[in-house]
């Protein structure tokens, strides 16, 4: 078959026919998205690498101190000394209890003294000064005076008045410690009752 034409020319025209330019650059975006994808696929798997080694390491560090804990762990010597703590803490509770029950005792022996001495200066004190003594109240009055020695007090008379306006007090736990008292003085009976309270 003869051609009116050159094969080459032939070819030239029927590609310059087809418009290309659209799909070459078609291609070329797309090898260009898929460079950078390769190359962000590259750089998230070092990071990922780096990630995994660092865990690595913290592993093997890790497992490092478990070894060292197990092999120096004594599982009979970590029980003796939980028994051991146990026991401590137990005794520790049960003085701690005790200290409570005595604290508690103390306290209403305490109440109890106050309010018998608080009775006897209501019986024996007024307004400072002891009552006069009366014939009718002789076996009263000793009673107290019994009393009041018995804690240490020596109440003193005026030998003017008859009153009972001075006293002497001798603490029973602190020796050769005496203080005196005087009743005459412009104070309240409550000052008297805690000065003779802090000092028996």
């Amino acid at each position: 078959m003869l051609l009116d034409e050159h094969p080459a020319v032939i070819i030239s025209q029927c590609v310059s026919n087809f418009n290309v330019a659209p799909d070459k650059a078609a291609i070329g975006r797309s090898e260009s998205s898929y460079r950078n994808l390769e190359r962000f696929r590259k750089d998230q798997i070092k990071v990922e690498q780096d990630k995994l080694h660092q865990l690595s390491r913290n592993l093997s560090s890790l497992q490092s101190q478990h070894n060292v804990l197990t092999q120096s762990h004594n599982p009979a010597e970590h029980a003796a000394d939980i028994l051991r703590l146990d026991t401590e803490k137990f005794k520790v509770a049960k003085q701690v209890s005790d200290l409570e029950i005595e604290e508690e005792r103390l306290a209403s022996e305490l109440d109890r003294l106050k309010a018998e001495l608080d009775e006897v200066d209501a019986q024996g004190l007024e307004g400072g000064n002891m009552r006069r003594f009366d014939e009718s109240d002789e076996d009263s009055l000793l009673l107290k005076l019994r009393i009041y020695r018995m804690m240490g007090i020596s109440p003193e008379i005026d030998p003017l008045s008859g009153n009972y306006t001075k006293a002497s007090l001798v603490s029973k736990t602190r020796k050769g410690d005496s203080k005196h008292l005087d009743f005459t003085s412009n104070v309240s009976r409550k000052y008297h009752a805690d000065f003779i309270w802090d000092h028996i």
